[in-house]
Protein backbone atom coordinates (compact mmCIF):
# COMPACT_ATOMS: atom_id res chain seq x y z
CA UNK A 1 0.00 0.00 0.00
CA UNK A 2 0.80 3.40 -0.92
CA UNK A 3 0.82 6.47 0.81
CA UNK A 4 -1.88 8.44 -0.27
CA UNK A 5 -4.31 5.14 -0.07
CA UNK A 6 -3.47 4.84 3.30
CA UNK A 7 -4.31 8.58 4.38
CA UNK A 8 -7.24 8.24 2.04
CA UNK A 9 -8.24 5.35 3.60
CA UNK A 10 -8.45 6.75 6.97
CA UNK A 11 -10.80 9.80 6.04
CA UNK A 12 -14.18 7.54 6.85
CA UNK A 13 -13.16 6.66 10.30
CA UNK A 14 -12.09 10.75 11.78
CA UNK A 15 -15.14 12.12 9.59
CA UNK A 16 -16.86 13.39 12.51
CA UNK A 17 -14.62 14.85 14.43
CA UNK A 18 -14.83 18.45 14.63
CA UNK A 19 -11.41 19.90 13.09
CA UNK A 20 -11.10 22.33 10.24
CA UNK A 21 -9.18 20.07 7.95
CA UNK A 22 -9.37 16.27 8.38
CA UNK A 23 -6.86 15.44 5.36
CA UNK A 24 -4.21 18.02 7.36
CA UNK A 25 -4.69 16.33 10.40
CA UNK A 26 -4.12 12.76 8.64
CA UNK A 27 -1.40 13.84 6.96
CA UNK A 28 0.07 14.83 10.21
CA UNK A 29 -0.20 12.18 11.47
CA UNK A 30 1.26 9.96 8.91
CA UNK A 31 4.37 11.77 8.53
CA UNK A 32 4.91 11.35 12.45
CA UNK A 33 3.86 7.36 11.70
CA UNK A 34 7.61 8.05 9.03
CA UNK A 35 9.19 9.82 11.35
CA UNK A 36 10.05 12.84 8.53
CA UNK A 37 8.56 16.51 9.09
CA UNK A 38 4.94 16.77 7.94
CA UNK A 39 6.22 19.54 5.35
CA UNK A 40 7.51 17.03 3.32
CA UNK A 41 4.43 14.35 3.43
CA UNK A 42 3.68 15.40 -0.10
CA UNK A 43 7.10 14.18 -1.34
CA UNK A 44 6.44 10.95 0.07
CA UNK A 45 2.91 10.01 -1.04
CA UNK A 46 3.61 7.84 -3.55
CA UNK A 47 6.02 5.40 -1.25
CA UNK A 48 5.07 2.02 -0.18
CA UNK A 49 4.07 1.81 3.50
CA UNK A 50 5.65 -0.53 5.75
CA UNK A 51 3.59 -3.26 7.73
CA UNK A 52 4.84 -0.85 10.89
CA UNK A 53 4.59 2.79 9.72
CA UNK A 54 0.63 1.50 8.72
CA UNK A 55 0.20 -0.06 12.39
CA UNK A 56 1.36 3.08 14.17
CA UNK A 57 -0.83 5.38 11.84
CA UNK A 58 -3.70 3.46 12.62
CA UNK A 59 -3.03 3.42 16.25
CA UNK A 60 -2.92 7.45 16.13
CA UNK A 61 -5.97 7.10 13.69
CA UNK A 62 -7.88 5.47 16.41
CA UNK A 63 -6.79 8.09 19.13
CA UNK A 64 -8.09 11.10 17.07
CA UNK A 65 -11.19 9.27 16.91
CA UNK A 66 -11.79 9.54 19.95
CA UNK A 67 -11.27 13.40 19.95
CA UNK A 68 -7.65 12.94 20.86
CA UNK A 69 -5.94 16.38 19.77
CA UNK A 70 -3.31 16.19 17.70
CA UNK A 71 -0.87 17.90 19.72
CA UNK A 72 -1.43 15.22 22.32
CA UNK A 73 -1.38 12.50 20.02
CA UNK A 74 2.43 12.85 18.50
CA UNK A 75 2.99 14.93 22.17
CA UNK A 76 4.07 17.38 20.37
CA UNK A 77 3.36 21.40 19.82
CA UNK A 78 4.49 25.06 18.31
CA UNK A 79 4.66 27.76 20.75
CA UNK A 80 6.86 31.01 19.73
CA UNK A 81 8.74 29.19 16.74
CA UNK A 82 10.01 26.04 19.45
CA UNK A 83 8.66 22.90 19.68
CA UNK A 84 7.86 21.91 23.13
CA UNK A 85 6.80 18.68 24.19
CA UNK A 86 3.16 17.88 26.00
CA UNK A 87 0.65 15.32 27.34
CA UNK A 88 -2.19 15.08 29.17
CA UNK A 89 -0.32 16.26 32.41
CA UNK A 90 -0.18 19.58 31.01
CA UNK A 91 -2.20 22.17 29.39
CA UNK A 92 -1.22 22.39 25.45
CA UNK A 93 0.01 26.00 25.08
CA UNK A 94 -1.90 27.61 22.04
CA UNK A 95 -1.56 30.83 20.21
CA UNK A 96 -3.55 33.20 22.71
CA UNK A 97 -0.56 33.01 25.77
CA UNK A 98 1.87 34.33 22.50
CA UNK A 99 0.31 37.69 23.53
CA UNK A 100 1.52 36.88 27.05
CA UNK A 101 5.11 36.33 26.10
CA UNK A 102 5.22 39.45 23.30
CA UNK A 103 3.56 41.76 26.54
CA UNK A 104 6.66 40.36 28.71
CA UNK A 105 9.10 40.66 25.82
CA UNK A 106 8.27 44.28 25.62
CA UNK A 107 9.14 44.77 29.29
CA UNK A 108 12.69 44.50 28.48
CA UNK A 109 15.26 42.13 29.60
CA UNK A 110 15.25 41.22 33.63
CA UNK A 111 17.64 39.66 35.53
CA UNK A 112 15.31 37.09 37.62
CA UNK A 113 12.25 36.01 36.01
CA UNK A 114 9.40 33.65 38.40
CA UNK A 115 6.65 31.60 36.16
CA UNK A 116 3.78 30.45 38.42
CA UNK A 117 2.15 27.30 36.95
CA UNK A 118 4.43 26.80 34.31
CA UNK A 119 2.75 23.46 32.41
CA UNK A 120 5.20 22.06 29.96
CA UNK A 121 7.20 25.00 30.74
CA UNK A 122 6.35 26.96 27.42
CA UNK A 123 6.06 30.41 28.52
CA UNK A 124 9.24 30.55 31.48
CA UNK A 125 11.17 29.07 28.58
CA UNK A 126 10.40 30.49 26.30
CA UNK A 127 11.50 34.13 27.93
CA UNK A 128 14.81 31.96 29.09
CA UNK A 129 15.12 31.45 25.41
CA UNK A 130 14.97 34.81 24.64
CA UNK A 131 16.90 36.33 27.64
CA UNK A 132 19.68 34.21 28.01
CA UNK A 133 21.17 36.27 30.35
CA UNK A 134 18.40 35.91 32.41
CA UNK A 135 17.84 33.63 35.67
CA UNK A 136 14.11 31.93 35.48
CA UNK A 137 12.25 29.70 37.90
CA UNK A 138 9.25 27.78 36.60
CA UNK A 139 6.83 26.58 39.35
CA UNK A 140 4.62 24.11 38.94
CA UNK A 141 2.45 22.20 41.80
CA UNK A 142 2.17 18.75 39.76
CA UNK A 143 5.28 16.43 39.47
CA UNK A 144 4.32 15.25 36.11
CA UNK A 145 4.04 18.84 34.77
CA UNK A 146 7.78 19.50 35.96
CA UNK A 147 8.85 16.38 34.36
CA UNK A 148 7.61 17.35 31.29
CA UNK A 149 8.52 21.12 31.47
CA UNK A 150 12.01 19.34 32.54
CA UNK A 151 12.68 17.61 29.06
CA UNK A 152 11.32 20.70 27.21
CA UNK A 153 14.25 22.72 29.35
CA UNK A 154 17.15 20.23 28.33
CA UNK A 155 15.33 20.34 24.67
CA UNK A 156 15.98 24.15 24.09
CA UNK A 157 19.05 24.50 25.75
CA UNK A 158 18.51 26.16 29.00
CA UNK A 159 19.13 24.75 31.55
CA UNK A 160 22.03 26.58 32.57
CA UNK A 161 19.28 28.83 33.30
CA UNK A 162 16.49 27.73 34.64
CA UNK A 163 15.18 26.60 37.99
CA UNK A 164 12.52 24.33 38.30
CA UNK A 165 10.72 24.37 41.41
CA UNK A 166 7.56 22.29 42.88
CA UNK A 167 5.45 24.61 44.62
CA UNK A 168 1.69 25.48 45.27
CA UNK A 169 2.02 29.34 44.14
CA UNK A 170 3.97 31.07 46.01
CA UNK A 171 4.67 28.04 49.08
CA UNK A 172 8.27 27.40 47.96
CA UNK A 173 9.53 30.75 45.93
CA UNK A 174 12.22 32.50 47.85
CA UNK A 175 13.82 35.81 47.09
CA UNK A 176 12.45 38.86 44.51
CA UNK A 177 12.20 38.82 40.97
CA UNK A 178 12.11 41.51 38.32
CA UNK A 179 9.02 39.77 36.31
CA UNK A 180 6.58 37.41 37.41
CA UNK A 181 4.38 35.67 35.08
CA UNK A 182 0.98 33.59 34.94
CA UNK A 183 -1.21 31.69 33.07
CA UNK A 184 -3.43 30.43 35.55
CA UNK A 185 -6.75 28.70 35.81
CA UNK A 186 -9.46 30.35 34.71
CA UNK A 187 -12.26 29.00 33.57
CA UNK A 188 -15.09 28.94 35.92
CA UNK A 189 -16.90 25.86 37.18
CA UNK A 190 -20.11 26.94 34.92
CA UNK A 191 -18.16 27.20 32.19
CA UNK A 192 -16.19 24.14 32.14
CA UNK A 193 -18.69 21.87 30.99
CA UNK A 194 -18.91 24.18 27.73
CA UNK A 195 -15.21 23.82 26.97
CA UNK A 196 -15.15 22.06 23.56
CA UNK A 197 -14.36 18.58 24.17
CA UNK A 198 -10.71 18.08 22.78
CA UNK A 199 -9.91 20.28 25.99
CA UNK A 200 -11.82 19.31 28.45
CA UNK A 201 -11.26 15.89 27.70
CA UNK A 202 -7.23 15.89 27.16
CA UNK A 203 -6.11 18.99 29.30
CA UNK A 204 -5.41 18.60 33.07
CA UNK A 205 -8.69 20.16 34.61
CA UNK A 206 -6.39 21.53 37.53
CA UNK A 207 -4.77 23.45 34.67
CA UNK A 208 -7.99 25.10 33.89
CA UNK A 209 -10.69 25.89 36.52
CA UNK A 210 -10.43 26.47 40.04
CA UNK A 211 -13.62 25.06 40.34
CA UNK A 212 -15.26 28.30 41.42
CA UNK A 213 -15.29 31.43 39.44
CA UNK A 214 -12.16 31.64 37.91
CA UNK A 215 -10.67 34.53 40.29
CA UNK A 216 -8.90 32.47 42.59
CA UNK A 217 -5.31 32.32 41.27
CA UNK A 218 -5.60 36.24 40.47
CA UNK A 219 -6.64 36.68 44.32
CA UNK A 220 -3.60 34.60 45.89
CA UNK A 221 -1.40 36.08 42.61
CA UNK A 222 -2.10 39.95 43.05
CA UNK A 223 -2.08 39.37 47.17
CA UNK A 224 1.29 38.34 47.10
CA UNK A 225 3.07 39.43 44.29
CA UNK A 226 4.47 42.23 45.79
CA UNK A 227 6.40 40.63 48.42
CA UNK A 228 8.40 38.95 45.51
CA UNK A 229 9.12 41.90 43.18
CA UNK A 230 11.48 44.06 43.27
CA UNK A 231 10.01 47.84 43.12
CA UNK A 232 8.90 48.51 39.46
CA UNK A 233 8.94 45.23 38.88
CA UNK A 234 6.45 43.97 36.93
CA UNK A 235 3.22 41.05 37.20
CA UNK A 236 1.71 39.98 33.74
CA UNK A 237 -1.12 37.53 33.53
CA UNK A 238 -3.65 36.04 30.89
CA UNK A 239 -6.93 36.82 31.63
CA UNK A 240 -10.21 35.02 30.04
CA UNK A 241 -11.78 37.40 27.95
CA UNK A 242 -14.74 38.30 30.22
CA UNK A 243 -12.34 38.68 33.05
CA UNK A 244 -11.04 41.99 32.55
CA UNK A 245 -12.81 44.43 34.72
CA UNK A 246 -12.74 41.93 37.68
CA UNK A 247 -8.87 41.26 37.66
CA UNK A 248 -7.77 45.02 36.93
CA UNK A 249 -9.69 45.58 40.33
CA UNK A 250 -7.88 42.55 42.03
CA UNK A 251 -4.37 44.75 40.68
CA UNK A 252 -5.58 47.76 41.52
CA UNK A 253 -6.81 46.33 45.52
CA UNK A 254 -3.10 45.01 45.70
CA UNK A 255 -1.82 48.86 45.08
CA UNK A 256 0.08 47.73 41.86
CA UNK A 257 0.32 50.93 39.21
CA UNK A 258 0.49 51.80 35.35
CA UNK A 259 -1.93 48.48 34.73
CA UNK A 260 -3.00 47.32 31.35
CA UNK A 261 -5.01 45.49 29.82
CA UNK A 262 -3.92 43.92 26.27
CA UNK A 263 -5.91 42.44 23.47
CA UNK A 264 -4.82 38.76 21.76
CA UNK A 265 -5.01 38.65 18.03
CA UNK A 266 -8.55 38.61 17.77
CA UNK A 267 -9.22 41.63 19.71
CA UNK A 268 -10.22 39.62 22.89
CA UNK A 269 -8.99 41.29 26.64
CA UNK A 270 -6.45 38.57 26.81
CA UNK A 271 -3.53 39.60 29.18
CA UNK A 272 -2.90 42.28 32.40
CA UNK A 273 0.01 43.52 32.97
CA UNK A 274 1.69 46.18 35.93
CA UNK A 275 4.30 47.70 38.05
CA UNK A 276 4.62 46.99 41.63
CA UNK A 277 5.99 50.11 43.66
CA UNK A 278 7.89 49.01 46.38
CA UNK A 279 6.60 51.81 49.26
CA UNK A 280 8.36 50.34 52.51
Amino acid sequence: MILQDLIVGAQHRVSHVQTDDVMRDLRILAAHAMGIEPSRITLHMQDEISEDVRAQFNLYVDARTVNTPISKIIQKRQFWGREFGVDLNVLDPRGDTETLVAACLEIGVPSRVLDLGTGSGAIGLTLAAEWPRAEVCCTDISEEALEVARINMNHLGVAGTVTLLQSDWFAQVKGRYDLIVSNPPYITKADWYELDVEVRGFDPRIALTDEGDGLAAYRIITKNAGAFLHSEGHLVVEIGASQKDAVVALFEEAEFTQIQCLPDMDGRDRVVKAVWIDKT
